[in-house]
């Protein structure tokens, strides 16, 4: 008796691992973004997704979206399981756009610490890729015409935080960008 059960699992053994591949192999998954939709991806800002590719690491199969930023002309990869954890996401909605307009017409507030420090600040709230922490640097590095001029390293970072805001505010409301910096650059003088 005991050849007898030897048999019946190693019969039983292939017959349980064939179910177990034929549920692996025609594996469809539902993606959190679709080609050509517009995402922001934190550090980088506004791009499309142009693909979604599959490469081999180290004998790993890894699913990659494509993200293409045309005025940088970069491309960049990012694993379809770690878009979330990047911070990439989906084009902000024409809601909290308002709320960041509503954010730049505010009093800037700017602290009373060293350059470094602020710049620092300001940089984090760039690459957070939240509009409403960019609008709030836009708002407090903006001049008005009767304002001293900005200092260099200002300018470069107040130039980022309006490139950003604008590529995604031009996204949103389907404008190009410099109608959109003509928009963003009428509610500024006003404030």
């Amino acid at each position: 008796m005991a050849k007898s059960t030897t048999k019946s699992k190693a019969t039983a053994k292939p017959a349980a691992k064939k179910p177990v591949k034929a549920k692996a192999s025609p594996r469809k998954r539902q993606f959190a973004f679709s080609i050509d939709e517009y995402v922001v991806y934190p550090t980088h800002g506004v791009g499309k997704i142009t693909g979604i590719e599959e490469q081999e690491f180290a004998g790993a199969s890894l699913q990659l979206f494509v993200v293409d930023f045309d005025k940088e002309k970069m491309t960049l990869r990012v694993p379809v399981t770690k878009a979330d954890q990047t911070g990439m996401r989906s084009l902000s909605s024409p809601e909290k756009m308002k709320t960041a307009l509503a954010t730049l017409k505010g009093r800037a507030r700017v602290k009373r610490t060293m350059w470094s420090r602020r710049a620092q600040e300001y940089e984090a709230k760039i690459n957070s890729g939240d509009p409403l922490s960019i609008a709030e640097v836009v708002r407090d590095l903006h001049r008005a015409t009767g304002q001293p001029e900005q200092s260099y390293s200002e300018r470069q970072i107040y130039e980022a935080a309006l490139d950003r805001l604008v590529r995604e505010f031009a996204a949103v409301e389907g404008l190009d960008e410099e109608q959109a910096t003509e928009r963003l650059e009428k509610v500024l003088q006003a404030a």
